[in-house]
């Protein structure tokens, strides 16, 4: 086998004919295995560095994370502004939007706003490496774990084949909470001199959750509207809203819920 048509059959999957052709040029998504390797390595970070950091001590990083959580804000203000700009602009509908291969400039500014939101969900694993190497195992967990490597995968999916159409308002709604939730963040890496001004941080659980309601909502009215819009998102989207819903109640339930009333035992 030549190496061309080993590139060849490696660039070789389902549905590749129909992958929209305005964004095939752009970093990170003409081939699956871009995706794949970026994966893998933060796969890889999450099994490799608890264990090179278990005899190391933890950084502080707050300069770091300040900056990080700063930006991931403005990109995601960026972003929410490209798609509600440009898809009023288009007079979009929020309930059933089909899918368009247009190079119409607004048009283009939404495919583009899908592909900074999908570099933002490799941006995200940064997360992780922060956790680690402050060493704050009770945040690295299932949910973590699943949340930002299934977020890349589905954004990596949207990039690909549908950046135009319904999809924007979900995006729009990952994209307002993310604002809040960064802007909480670099807050609180300015240390304890902040902390009695971030009460509400037991809040961004509640908004994580409001969203995957929100996003449940929407797709299956979706479904029941039969809307000209890619139905198996809209199936994968509502299953998907499920298993975050269940999974932030059940974090909520433990962190808060279980822990205040422990307490309450403790002090009776």
């Amino acid at each position: 086998m030549t190496w061309s048509s080993l590139a060849d059959y490696l660039d070789s999957y389902p549905f590749a004919e129909l992958a929209d052709e305005r964004t095939q040029s752009w970093p990170m998504v003409s081939s699956p295995w871009n995706a794949a390797s970026v994966l893998a390595l933060y796969l890889l970070l999450v099994h490799l560095a608890p264990k090179w950091m278990a005899s190391r001590q933890a950084f502080q990083l707050r300069l770091p994370l300040f900056c990080y959580n700063l930006l991931m804000a403005m990109l995601n203000a960026h972003i929410c502004r490209e798609l509600y700009t440009a898809s009023r602009a288009l007079n979009y509908s929020t309930q059933c939007q089909p899918c368009k291969l247009s190079y119409d400039p607004n048009e283009i500014r939404i495919a583009s706003a899908f592909w900074w939101f999908y570099i933002t969900k490799i941006l995200e694993f940064a997360d992780t490496l922060f956790f680690i190497l402050r060493k704050k195992w009770s945040q690295l967990t299932f949910l973590h774990v699943y949340h930002h490597s299934t977020m890349f995968v589905i954004c990596w999916i949207v990039v690909k084949w549908i950046p135009t159409g319904s999809t924007f308002v979900p995006a729009i709604i990952n994209s307002l909470v993310h604002i809040i939730m960064y802007g909480y963040y670099s807050l609180s890496a300015l240390g304890p001199r902040v902390q009695p001004y971030l009460w509400w941080k037991r809040y961004l659980t509640v908004l994580q959750m409001l969203q995957f309601a929100l996003g449940l909502a929407w797709g299956a009215q979706a479904i029941v509207n039969r809307c000209e819009y890619q139905p198996w998102l809209s199936y994968t989207g509502v299953a998907y809203m499920l298993s975050f819903l269940f999974l932030f109640a059940r974090f909520y339930a433990q962190k808060y819920t279980i822990a205040n009333g422990e307490k309450c035992i403790k002090y009776q």
